[in-house]
């Protein structure tokens, strides 16, 4: 199931779907919404996040094992480093790969001064790059500390992410070189509005693997996308989220809409989305679609 999942993406269309688990104890819920809107048959894979702004939610292993086991498609796992030194790191590798989670996809993690959790400290003993290397290191048959297994991991593959804007392109081209040079297999950007983003950040890619090995090459580039249908919802996006470029054409239909109406807002942000998600899949179908779990709205837009 896992390398068919990176078969498809290196030679295929793909399209995943972003999962936040919830501030409770159960992960049911997420998964009967899936269901009840048939997205697990619209999508090859899913993903789960991992306390996103370091504030709690379900665990993302455990979510991401639900979501496997029930629809029997590939899930992505987010891993922050925020929250794990390096044993908790492997020791959740180790378990993870034994339940066919080897698909990974690695953050540094958002600061701990942004939780709801009181004097939370973050560990951070390195940026997302080291999670990469440990990987490397399971993928040789070998800890961190270079201690061999007795049984060799099953592979496990990296994902990373990047920003889908830059005012200085140069230093977003050198992370992305980074990020394959540590065995990135796929990066999935921050989401992205316009055919001029997509192909802007497809030209950086292609600069980005200047110099690296063949096997450094095949790293695929995902798009990000998050359908917009309220005006709140670009602002957040274009003055909150860091490297996010929203159409300031899209403000301004956005703020005529909302003037006439709600309605007249989520219809004219409906179409916008719908009419930038085609128009981006045209030149490049491989995407991954976040929504802050509005099933729903993701229902619609790929069934239009």
């Amino acid at each position: 199931m896992i390398e068919q999942l990176i078969d498809k993406l290196r030679h295929n269309t793909f399209l995943s779907l972003e999962t936040t688990p919830m501030h409770e104890p159960t992960f049911e819920p997420i998964i009967e919404k899936i269901a009840h809107f048939g997205l697990n048959t619209k999508v090859d894979a899913f993903s789960t996040t991992d306390n996103p702004l370091a504030r709690l939610k379900y665990n993302a292993f455990f979510g991401a094992l639900k979501l496997q086991n029930r629809f029997q498609k590939p899930v992505i796992t987010t891993m922050s480093m925020r929250d794990r030194n390096k044993v908790a790191l492997q020791s959740d590798l180790l378990g993870a790969n034994e339940h066919e989670l080897r698909t990974i996809l690695c953050l540094t993690g958002d600061p701990a001064n942004a939780s709801d959790q009181p004097l939370l400290k973050g560990v951070f003993e390195g940026n997302s790059t080291l999670l990469m290397d440990i990987i490397k290191c399971f993928n040789a048959g070998l800890d961190y500390s270079g201690k061999p297994f007795k049984t060799q991991p099953k592979p496990i593959y990296p994902f990373a992410v990047c920003n889908a804007h830059a005012n200085i392109p140069k230093n977003l081209i050198k992370k992305m070189h980074t990020k394959m040079e540590h065995g990135a297999v796929g990066i999935i950007t921050q989401p992205v509005y316009s055919v001029e983003n997509a192909t802007l950040l497809l030209e950086m890619l292609q600069n980005a693997k200047e110099g690296l090995s063949a096997e450094a090459q095949k790293t695929e580039l995902i798009l990000g996308f998050f359908p917009i249908v309220k005006l709140r919802t670009a602002q957040f996006l274009a003055a909150h989220v860091p490297g996010i470029h929203v159409p300031e054409i899209w403000m301004e239909k956005l703020t005529r809409a909302k003037k006439v109406s709600e309605e007249e807002e989520k219809k004219v942000g409906f179409e916008l989305s719908l009419n930038a998600f085609k128009s981006i899949q045209k030149v490049h179908p491989k995407i991954h679609m976040m929504s802050a779990n509005n099933f729903e709205l993701v229902s619609d837009l790929l069934n239009s």
